[in-house]
Protein backbone atom coordinates (compact mmCIF):
# COMPACT_ATOMS: atom_id res chain seq x y z
CA UNK A 1 0.00 0.00 0.00
CA UNK A 2 2.69 2.22 0.87
CA UNK A 3 4.69 1.90 -2.88
CA UNK A 4 1.17 2.60 -4.47
CA UNK A 5 0.43 6.34 -2.36
CA UNK A 6 4.42 7.19 -3.34
CA UNK A 7 3.04 6.10 -6.69
CA UNK A 8 0.28 8.05 -7.12
CA UNK A 9 2.70 10.86 -5.27
CA UNK A 10 5.11 10.98 -7.89
CA UNK A 11 2.85 10.76 -10.88
CA UNK A 12 0.94 13.88 -9.25
CA UNK A 13 4.00 15.64 -8.92
CA UNK A 14 5.13 14.82 -12.66
CA UNK A 15 1.59 16.03 -13.96
CA UNK A 16 1.99 19.64 -12.74
CA UNK A 17 5.92 20.17 -13.52
CA UNK A 18 5.71 23.49 -15.47
CA UNK A 19 7.76 22.63 -19.11
CA UNK A 20 8.30 25.21 -22.26
CA UNK A 21 5.34 25.48 -24.12
CA UNK A 22 5.61 27.25 -27.43
CA UNK A 23 2.29 29.34 -28.26
CA UNK A 24 1.97 30.84 -31.58
CA UNK A 25 -0.67 33.85 -32.55
CA UNK A 26 -1.26 34.22 -36.11
CA UNK A 27 -2.63 37.69 -38.14
CA UNK A 28 -4.14 37.63 -41.37
CA UNK A 29 -5.15 41.14 -42.65
CA UNK A 30 -5.75 42.14 -45.93
CA UNK A 31 -5.18 38.67 -47.26
CA UNK A 32 -1.59 38.60 -45.54
CA UNK A 33 -0.92 36.12 -43.01
CA UNK A 34 1.88 36.62 -40.40
CA UNK A 35 2.56 34.75 -37.05
CA UNK A 36 4.71 35.48 -33.94
CA UNK A 37 5.79 32.57 -31.52
CA UNK A 38 6.57 32.85 -27.41
CA UNK A 39 7.73 30.13 -25.31
CA UNK A 40 5.54 30.31 -21.31
CA UNK A 41 7.18 27.94 -19.23
CA UNK A 42 4.24 27.03 -16.93
CA UNK A 43 1.59 24.07 -16.83
CA UNK A 44 -0.13 23.21 -19.75
CA UNK A 45 -3.20 24.39 -18.96
CA UNK A 46 -1.56 27.38 -17.82
CA UNK A 47 0.38 27.82 -20.59
CA UNK A 48 -2.80 27.22 -22.83
CA UNK A 49 -4.87 29.88 -21.26
CA UNK A 50 -1.87 32.42 -21.05
CA UNK A 51 -1.93 31.70 -25.18
CA UNK A 52 -5.57 32.28 -25.34
CA UNK A 53 -5.70 35.85 -24.26
CA UNK A 54 -3.83 37.03 -27.32
CA UNK A 55 -6.97 35.69 -29.34
CA UNK A 56 -8.27 38.89 -31.16
CA UNK A 57 -11.92 38.27 -32.59
CA UNK A 58 -11.41 36.67 -36.50
CA UNK A 59 -7.85 38.64 -36.10
CA UNK A 60 -5.75 36.91 -34.56
CA UNK A 61 -5.43 33.40 -33.90
CA UNK A 62 -2.87 31.88 -30.43
CA UNK A 63 -2.76 27.99 -29.80
CA UNK A 64 -0.01 26.23 -28.37
CA UNK A 65 2.53 24.22 -30.66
Amino acid sequence: MKKLIIAFAAIAFLASCKKEYTCTCKTTLLGITSSASTTIKDTKKNAEETCDKGDQSGLVECSID
